[in-house]
């Protein structure tokens, strides 16, 4: 799920999405960046190398294909961290294979990252319940609506980017409701896996606060 700086890069409007997109992910990088410690970047630098590879993973669905970008895993497992990791995956996409283009990375991780903090703080604390259907709810939760907000994050910014894009942003939602359901069972059943075979201490304790860094 990328926009193309291309696209965007076309019109007035399409130039301020970038834009803003842009300052939204430094300013959620850099609050990323103050709430880790040293000891969270092993486990920020595999989180964002997971992205990296699953969402190269491409599922043939008749026409078309879809790809799994496990956001909703991403947020959960870290919080405010996952704006950095996830600038970096992406910027990687764009360097190595020409996903999205260097001009749209701020939009772009800011539609991924935006989604995946909101989801953190709604699902994280169910993720530690120490009942297995519960852990699967916050995964599935997690996992639906990072995507639908992802989906929503990159729709706005196509209808806001002229009314030649208006019949694209309803596609890119509409499609994105049925890659919800599947998103979900996925980050279910990794809560649930990594719940019982990783340490603790794989998950944030805690919902971040910026003044526990302060």
């Amino acid at each position: 799920m990328h926009l193309h700086e291309a696209v965007l890069s076309g019109s007035p409007q399409g130039i301020g999405v970038l834009c803003l997109g842009g300052v939204g992910a430094l300013a959620g990088t850099a609050l990323g960046l103050r709430a880790m410690d040293h000891e969270q970047v092993p486990r920020v630098a595999l989180v964002s190398a997971v992205f990296f590879v699953v969402s190269l993973i491409h599922i043939p669905v008749g026409v078309t294909s879809i790809h799994l970008t496990l956001s909703g895993l991403v947020g959960l497992l870290l919080g405010w961290t996952a704006f950095p990791a996830l600038l970096i995956a992406l910027l990687l996409q764009a360097v190595l294979v020409g996903h999205g283009g260097l001009l749209a990375l701020g939009i772009n991780t800011l539609a991924m990252a935006l989604p995946a903090v909101a989801v953190y703080y709604i699902f994280q604390r169910m993720s530690h319940s120490g009942n297995r259907s519960l852990n699967f709810l916050a995964g599935f939760g997690a996992g639906s609506a990072a995507i639908l907000g992802s989906a929503f994050l990159i729709s706005a910014a196509l209808w806001v980017s002229g009314e030649s894009f208006e019949l694209v942003a309803k596609a890119v939602f509409s499609f994105h409701l049925a890659v919800a359901v599947i998103e979900g069972l996925v980050v279910g059943s990794a809560i649930v896996f990594l719940r019982q075979v990783c340490p603790e201490r794989l998950f944030l304790a805690t919902p971040q606060g910026l003044q526990d860094r302060s």
